[in-house]
């Protein structure tokens, strides 16, 4: 059985998620229900495509959990105690941390030789966060005695990202979009440059959310007021959620690339069982084959495009003969719930 995190290639990409989707399906309670709901025989399915895409609302509701696992581990989503907030059971603890530390190194480098800083005061103050486990595994493997989160002390860090800027040391910072916004309005409140001396030394991961607390504007808005406040070229964006355990990252131009054991489907919005080809705008679907004990297989309320051949830039690695998986995110679909780590219109 191929290692997800060795897949090189699309027909193992492809034999994976097949296998995966078996696997699912009879050790998944919910999912199986959901499979047999839609009448489909799971022995027909032949082509990823047509494997079944469980609604990301599901894991407000159902517990997604392999009949064979048992677990205390969960993360829950952000919101308010109003809402109903999805709950993903994490049987593999060492699976998530895995792929954490995996796409991290595909895309960024090693973490041992970063100092972490986390700006994510919402997620702080709340339990069960996979951000902030994240970024607590990613503290760890760093070791470095600066790392450490932010709450309101704006002085404490904007004297600090100074302090090690003088060091060389590299630095990742990060934040939420609203927290990294209301840091820049700390430093100096009228956006000009200069809080930070310049240095590609510093680089900014933000994370989405604004929740209701900024005014909404474009993403590219957004990484411009980061790149010109910060003063680095590193304004870098990660996209996952609550019920995944692989991430993406965006490295500029508000692109994203997904790892190989994960990947971006854009389904029609008209029509859930159908897909769009790149280039055009629809709905999210995300495979995660690190959702090895709950469900792989997620449709989001996300909306998207997929990169056609003659926009896909950057870090693509022809060699080992798998389809780029370069993406944009567009926002979220009309009257869904605010997620909070949903991202800002594009």
């Amino acid at each position: 059985m191929t290692n997800i995190f060795n897949i090189q290639t699309e027909e193992e990409f492809q034999q994976k998620c097949l296998e995966t989707f078996q696997y699912q399906y009879h050790n998944i309670e919910v999912y199986r229900k959901f499979v047999d709901y839609l009448n489909i025989n799971p022995n027909e399915i032949r082509e990823v495509e047509k494997i079944p895409f469980l609604p990301i609302e599901m894991f407000k509701n159902h517990t997604l959990l392999d009949k064979n696992k048992n677990t205390n581990l969960f993360f829950q989503s952000s919101g308010t105690t109003q809402m109903n907030l999805s709950k993903h059971w994490i049987a593999d603890e060492k699976l998530y941390e895995d792929s954490i530390e995996k796409s991290f190194e595909q895309f960024i480098g090693k973490p041992e030789d970063y100092i972490f800083l986390g700006l994510l005061p919402s997620y702080l103050e709340k339990q069960n966060s996979s951000l902030i486990f994240m970024v607590d595994f990613l503290m760890r493997k760093s070791g470095k005695p600066e790392n450490g989160y932010f709450l309101y002390n704006h002085q404490d860090l904007f004297e600090l990202l100074n302090k090690l800027s003088t060091e060389n040391k590299k630095v990742i910072l990060f934040g939420v979009s609203f927290a990294l916004l209301d840091f820049l309005d700390f430093c100096h409140p009228e956006l000009v440059e200069g809080a930070f001396e310049l240095t590609n030394d510093l680089t900014i991961i933000e994370t989405g959310g604004m929740k209701g607390r900024k005014q909404e504007m474009t993403k590219d808005e957004l990484l411009a007021i980061f790149h010109k406040g910060f003063g680095t070229d590193k304004i870098y964006s990660e996209y996952s959620m609550t019920e995944l355990l692989s991430q993406a990252y965006s490295l500029g131009k508000n692109i994203y690339e997904s790892p190989n054991w994960m990947r971006i489907l854009i389904r029609n919005t008209e029509d859930p069982f159908s897909y769009l080809e790149a280039g055009r705008n629809g709905a999210i679907n995300i495979i995660d084959l690190a959702n090895r004990y709950s469900c792989s297989f997620i449709a989001t309320q996300d909306l998207g495009r997929i990169l056609t051949d003659k926009e896909i830039i950057g870090f693509v690695d022809n060699e080992k003969e798998i389809l780029s998986n370069q993406f944009q995110v567009l926002g979220r679909i009309d009257h869904s719930d605010i997620r909070g780590c949903s991202l800002l219109v594009s």
